[in-house]
């Protein structure tokens, strides 16, 4: 006899999230028995491992299975399974709440999702296909006992602000999810899923590969006696009840590609990533020889909302001889392919595997190897041949596939040549650096690029005037990780990275002998014209910059600010100090433009004796603007603002009027 039941609230967004499911119309509610089954098949998979992984564990893995039962007359549905079970603990945890980051984000989308099968795929990429019961179900009972445990937990809802939780004493090994199904209205009549053909049907067609056994009860007509039986043929039923098993149990990734549709493959891509949208590659691998093993690997279409989170979902699931191992194994797969689905099949590990003994097993580091080396192939195969599906692909997870760029040098060049990038020749798209280097001038030996936190803000930068009107192609470097990689890589195809706004740049690629000369000696020239100021200038300006001298970079802007060959650019120190690393404060030097009128004019005023106090005010204002163009950061933007307030008033007074200036700013 169970206990009294306890009734408990709904985290808030858990009931936000019902409340939009509940009052939804889906054109697709067969998705909710899928993911059920998905449910009991993990849950089966977790006590296989558990048994071998702890001996004193006492529990019958003899007959695993997924029972379907239905109830016409009742209109329930049950979906029961003798896997790990849930303590109390895991019943609150898991299904009271909403224990994963992104739900505010999801409530968000699936409001505002314009058609049914927008919304189908926001709940399975959230992670929440236990919910969609509620899509079909009135009432949904779960009953469950986590195995080793005596006392089971019954828990209840109608989809409401509550749920119920009591004492399940008789409760058996595994969990059991009853729905009391919505009435058979003009609705829902198409939608009987207390009928074995729809049932059949619908494992058949999203579950017929789950590797447990997909149990029904089903009656047949009894067998008729035999003649001299007769007398007994009152006492004979009409029909007998047997138990059958209505899915196939064969894994695809033994299969050849010729023997499984593209139907079949995104229904089990569905299945292992627990998403909703279709595989954007399918990869088949087999190995035969010193390590034999099979690979089963999708590239997603979509990336899921957790992609950048911590604790995310999981990735490649390992098999030993069609045996489940291990979920989201992290071995196979490095850190920078996590969006990389699929399963590995091997048939030389022990099935008592752990993840310390994956860490160090040679077969296990040689899959690795050719998984990665098959996906990065696979990505520029994309790149040449699909281009569509490929934009999707470096939309969808550029910039986690560069991540490998710092993490992955052996598999440095691979990942180059598969990876695309925006530059001042792609509007809106991307190029990859083959077609950068075909496009390269004459004379041109090196890689053009620019780090910033935007496209619009590299393009705007005073760094790029020059290069622009030269002709240079420069790639757009805006993503984060980009300020990683970028310096460590060095090169690509005998072509050095170069960085704009970093050293000395060579804008004479393609110039003849005699324009070089002529260059040379221009900028000689106002080296000597501007010396007096430039010297005065990395006094005043001592505390900010290395040095002051004449610029081959500006055409437009008056002043910009350039670092060493191996300096950090400001946003990589911006990133640096947003993770809490301190990171001292740099100086660069800074590059006038001899042409512009704020140069000229300040250079005259320097000649001229001006006064002494206002042209280091003015010396302060042309750094401010050349780090503020740059998008860098003013150390007191207050002391910033004063100054430019001062020249302003100064500039626009009648003559003879200026006020005159405070000396303690």
């Amino acid at each position: 006899m169970s206990s009294q039941a306890e009734t408990f609230e709904f985290q808030a967004q858990t009931q936000q999230l019902l409340d939009l499911m509940v009052h939804s119309v889906y054109s697709n509610k067969d998705s909710f028995l899928r993911e059920l089954i998905s449910n009991s098949s993990d849950a089966l998979d977790k006590l296989r491992i558990e048994s071998l992984q702890d001996k004193d564990l006492d529990v019958d893995t003899s007959n695993l299975h997924i029972m379907l039962d239905t109830n016409e007359e009742l209109r329930t549905l049950t979906v029961a399974d003798n896997g790990i079970g849930m303590s109390r603990d895991d019943v609150i945890g898991l299904i009271g709440t909403l224990a994963r980051s992104g739900t505010g984000e999801l409530r968000q989308k699936l409001a505002q999702a314009k058609d049914a099968a927008a919304s189908e795929e926001l709940i399975g990429q959230f992670g929440i296909g236990f919910y969609s019961t509620f899509m079909v179900a009135d009432t949904v009972t779960l009953v469950t006992k986590r195995a080793g445990e005596s006392v089971g937990t019954r828990w209840q809802s109608t989809g409401g602000g509550t749920y119920t939780i009591e004492e399940a004493p008789d409760a058996p090994q595994g969990t059991s999810v009853t729905l009391h199904l919505k009435p058979a209205d003009d609705e829902n009549h198409l939608y009987d899923y207390t009928s074995e053909h729809k049932l059949r049907e619908l494992v058949k067609r999203y579950s017929d590969f789950i590797s447990w056994p997909i149990r029904i009860e089903v009656e047949k007509p009894a067998p008729k006696p035999a003649d001299d039986d007769e007398s007994e043929s009152d006492a004979t039923p009409e029909t007998i009840t047997e138990i059958q098993t209505i899915n196939s149990r064969k894994a695809l990734w033994a299969k050849t590609r010729d023997e499984v549709s593209d139907e079949e493959y995104a229904d089990f891509y569905r299945h292992v990533s627990h998403a909703w949208d279709t595989p954007l590659e399918i990869i088949t691998l087999k190995a035969e020889g010193t390590f034999e093993y099979q690979a089963l690997l999708f590239i997603p279409s979509q990336a899921p909302f957790d992609l950048f989170m911590r604790e995310r979902s999981g990735g490649i699931h390992l098999y030993v001889k069609r045996v489940f191992i291990m979920e989201d194994s992290e071995n196979l797969l490095p850190e920078y392919l996590r969006f990389v689905k699929g399963v590995v099949d091997a048939a030389d590990l022990s099935l008592n595997v752990s993840r310390e003994i994956l860490q160090q097993d040679r077969q296990i580091r040689a899959i690795r190897r050719r998984l990665t080396k098959k996906v990065i192939s696979t990505v520029t195969d994309l790149q040449s041949s699909r281009p569509d599906d490929y934009k999707t692909f470096w939309t969808q997870f550029g910039r986690v596939f560069k991540e490998g760029l710092v993490n992955d040098p052996d598999n440095k060049d691979a990942i180059l040549k598969a990876s695309s990038f925006e530059s001042t020749t792609s509007d809106d798209g991307f190029t990859t650096l083959d077609e950068y280097i075909s496009r390269m001038k004459s004379g041109q030996d090196v890689i053009y690029y620019m780090t910033g936190e935007s496209r619009t803000q590299i393009e705007n930068s005073p760094h790029m005037e020059a290069l622009r009107a030269k002709g240079f192609e420069v790639l757009l470097l805006s993503d984060p990780v980009d300020e990683m990689w970028v310096d460590s890589v060095g090169d690509y195809s005998d072509h050095r990275f170069q960085s704009i706004a970093k050293g000395a740049v060579d804008l004479d690629a393609g110039d003849t002998e005699d324009e070089k000369k002529a260059a040379d000696e221009a900028q000689a020239k106002r080296n000597e014209e501007f010396a007096d100021l430039l010297t005065w200038l990395g006094t005043a300006l001592s505390d900010d910059i290395t040095e002051a001298r004449i610029s081959t970079r500006l055409t437009e802007s008056a002043a910009v600010l350039v670092g060493d060959a191996f300096s950090m650019s400001p946003q990589l120190e911006k990133l640096y100090r947003a993770s809490g690393q301190p990171i001292p404060r740099s100086k660069r030097a800074l590059e006038l433009n001899p042409d512009h009128p704020l140069v000229v004019a300040l250079r005259a005023a320097h000649a001229a004796d001006a006064d002494a106090a206002e042209l280091v005010d003015s010396a302060k204002l042309v750094y401010g603007m050349a780090l503020i163009a740059e998008g860098g950061e003013l150390e007191d933007p207050a002391a910033f603002a004063r100054l430019l307030a001062d020249s302003l008033t100064r500039a626009l007074a009648p003559e003879g009027d200026a006020p005159e200036q405070d000396t303690e700013q």
